[in-house]
């Protein structure tokens, strides 16, 4: 009479065992403060191609170059360069010019594009980076218990999510801006300034409101 007890009880406590393995395997395994996705950043570059004439380029070329910009929506963090076989420096300035209109320079590094660059003519490339956060949101370890007091996998999901949106370069989360000690002076003093003034007007409209009333 009591095998029948014994094969349940068995059975019962296998279950249990099972269901315990199971809810171990979905628990938070990262036991340090960093969070498991980090911002990616992608580069991407695209180009066009131009006749050049000794004296730089064509008016229907910079037309062009021009029309290309604006439909690309040329915008900070964007590098353009360009690659001239014949290196004249009319070319780089009327090019030059162009990006001026966005606030950009022309950058010295030229990307790998496919092909070579036939003489007569003068490549314009823009490369640009994107940053994003791949698998966020992450739930993939949603057990109640937490033995191992570790982190979620979501955890950090919102703030680099955030940060890779917001940020105006995506290259600066690969590598800052360099400063020099003249930059940092220069920005501090602005803000202090800025500050000086701020409380300079608040002071000045407080007084003229107290000298109102009486």
């Amino acid at each position: 009479m009591s095998f029948p007890m014994n094969r349940s009880l068995s059975s019962a406590l296998a279950l249990s065992l099972s269901l315990g393995v199971v809810a171990c395997g979905g628990m938070p395994s990262n036991r340090s403060v960093y969070s498991l996705n980090q911002p990616v950043v992608e580069r991407s570059s695209v180009a066009l191609d131009v006749t050049t004439t000794p004296g730089g380029l064509p008016a229907d070329e910079e037309r062009r170059i021009a029309a290309w910009f604006e439909a690309m929506d040329l915008r900070f963090g964007d590098r353009v360069t360009v690659s001239d076989p014949l290196d004249r420096s009319e070319t780089r300035a009327a090019v030059a010019g162009l990006a001026g209109r966005y606030g950009l320079l022309l950058s010295d590094s030229d990307p790998i594009t496919a092909g070579e660059v036939a003489p007569g003519q003068a490549r314009v490339t823009i490369m640009r980076s994107r940053a994003s956060v791949p698998n966020c949101p992450n739930w993939s370890e949603s057990s109640d218990a937490n033995l191992n007091n570790g982190l979620t996998p979501n955890y950090g999901c919102a703030n680099n999510s955030n940060l890779a949106a917001m940020i105006a370069n995506p290259e600066d989360l690969i590598k800052g801006q360099k400063g020099s000690p003249d930059t940092y002076i220069s920005t501090s003093n602005a803000s202090i300034d800025a500050y000086k003034s701020s409380i300079g007007n608040k002071a000045g409209a407080v007084g003229a409101t107290s000298a109102g009333g009486n």
